[in-house]
């Protein structure tokens, strides 16, 4: 059997870490199995579905490098095939019109509250002679459940779960305007789209009862289930907003990258021994939903931190200097020149080896593309004071007339200039640095000093008065 798997967000906000999570599963498991993975928007509620919405999920997809097979799939635009089936199920006894106003229906609900029964539709119209319907009201269409027995869900995360029937009532399939319902909606889909496993969120679990009551109307072969677990914040509650419950695109927008996002989302719920760096390559090889455990998982940015770092140190110098760019021209209000670009590549090793985030990394890249003079922060302009500056002016002939413009080399020079004159290396590499930099915290100046070339270093020492 080949595998097809879907991904049907409803388009009424952005892609969240958990519908992201669900989507790279969807993924992985598609790829692992050398089968289809497709992508849905389940548009039927049309009052809250949103284009921006629509727009958002798909950029976020994108971003995380989860490629759909095939055309997406628009729920709304199938709302006549949905309605061919409830009426298929009318025709066969298998369901029912229902004339109850929604004015019954909320009696019906607060008689079941004040009596501290379950809530939900009591049937009354299930065997009712519709030559008793009242005039003026649209029917719906009610699917006719069984009462008895139970619904047994054998899912592949969660094991083997069972529902009494009398605890679900008859779900509606067509509403009295002729519109069919998401829970109607999504089995005729997945039906007709050919999907083998449905993986979504455990809150989903209760759904899956009910559908799978349609699909036993219909007499159609029940896809396999798996209900994977919800995400947490670290504190064990609820993912909230404050726990970094946005949209996946802001986590591009605060310097994560997608290879980073897919490790650290596998293994929220994922494991694969104790192994926390997994590749893309390697998850598609290793991924199957044996390994997916049933507990909540805990969001947490420190790691998240920890696994982008890890792919900020391994990923290109090109790539790293192309996504750090934008950043950096718009904190500097304007474009970075060549020759600043060319120090950016060649400082990027060093640069990228302290960064957690793109952030930190352009952060951190400024120094090399500053225009001169450079400001210099209150900490660096106390460093230089006018005794220093004579001191620093000593070294700048020295520095001119260096053979080697090496780290190693101008370290040494540092050094011997600072025997020399009864220094320490501090008191001559601190002030290099608050000149060269602006600030009292850097790189490595000598790193620093090699990055920014002999004709760039010398420039920026004269600008505060050296040499």
């Amino acid at each position: 059997m080949s595998v097809v798997v879907r991904f049907a967000p409803s388009p009424t906000g952005f892609l969240h870490i958990g519908g992201g999570r669900t989507a790279l599963f969807n993924w992985l498991y598609a790829r692992h199995h050398k089968g289809v993975f497709r992508l849905r928007i389940e548009d039927t509620d049309r009052q809250r579905s949103t284009q921006a919405a629509i727009d958002a999920i798909i950029a976020g997809l994108k971003w995380l490098g989860l490629e759909w097979d095939d055309e997406i799939v628009f729920q709304f635009a199938r709302a006549p095939r949905h309605a061919e089936v409830a009426r298929q199920l009318l025709a066969a006894g298998k369901a029912y019109h229902c004339y109850c106003t929604p004015q019954e229906l909320q009696a019906m609900r607060e008689e079941q509250r004040a009596k501290g029964l379950p809530e939900g539709y009591d049937g009354r119209w299930r065997d009712r002679d519709p030559a008793e319907a009242p005039p003026g009201v649209p029917p719906v269409i009610r699917l006719k459940a069984p009462r008895s027995g139970e619904t047994i869900v054998p899912d592949l995360v969660q094991g083997e779960v069972r529902k009494a029937n009398a605890e679900l009532d008859d779900m509606v399939l067509l509403r009295g305007d002729g519109t069919p319902t998401y829970m109607h909606s999504v089995v005729v889909d997945d039906h007709d789209m050919g999907i083998t496993h449905v993986i979504r969120g455990v809150d989903h679990l209760t759904n899956t009862f009910r559908q799978i009551q349609l699909y036993s109307a219909m007499g159609w072969a029940l896809p396999r289930f798996a209900h994977i677990p919800l995400i947490h914040g670290a504190d064990g509650a609820k993912l909230s907003k404050r726990h970094g419950a946005v949209g996946v695109e802001a986590y591009r927008d605060m310097g994560y990258l997608p290879e980073a996002m897919r490790n650290y989302l596998l293994r929220l719920g994922w494991a694969h021994g104790d192994d926390e760096i997994i590749d893309t390559a390697q998850a598609i090889e290793w991924f199957d939903l044996d390994a997916v455990g049933r507990s909540p998982s805990r969001f947490d940015t420190a790691k998240l931190d920890n696994v982008n770092a890890h792919y900020l140190r391994v990923a290109d110098n090109e790539r790293l200097v192309a996504l750090v760019l934008p950043r950096i021209e718009a904190h500097l209000g304007g474009a970075v020149d060549a020759a600043g670009r060319s120090r950016l590549l060649k400082g990027m090793d060093g640069l990228k080896q302290r960064a957690k985030t793109l952030i930190d990394l352009a952060d951190s890249a400024l120094i090399y593309v500053r225009p001169r003079p450079l400001a210099l922060d209150q900490k660096a302009q106390a460093v230089l004071t006018p005794e220093v500056r004579r001191s620093l002016s000593a070294h700048v002939s020295l520095l001119e007339n260096l053979a080697e413009w090496r780290a190693p080399a101008l370290e040494q020079s540092d050094r011997t200039f600072a025997e020399q004159h009864g220094l320490k290396l501090g008191q001559v590499a601190q002030p290099k640095r608050a000149a060269l930099t602006g600030s009292t915290t850097s790189p490595p100046i000598y790193e620093v000093m090699e990055v920014l070339g002999r004709e760039e270093t010398l420039a920026r020492l004269r600008d505060v008065g050296v040499g």
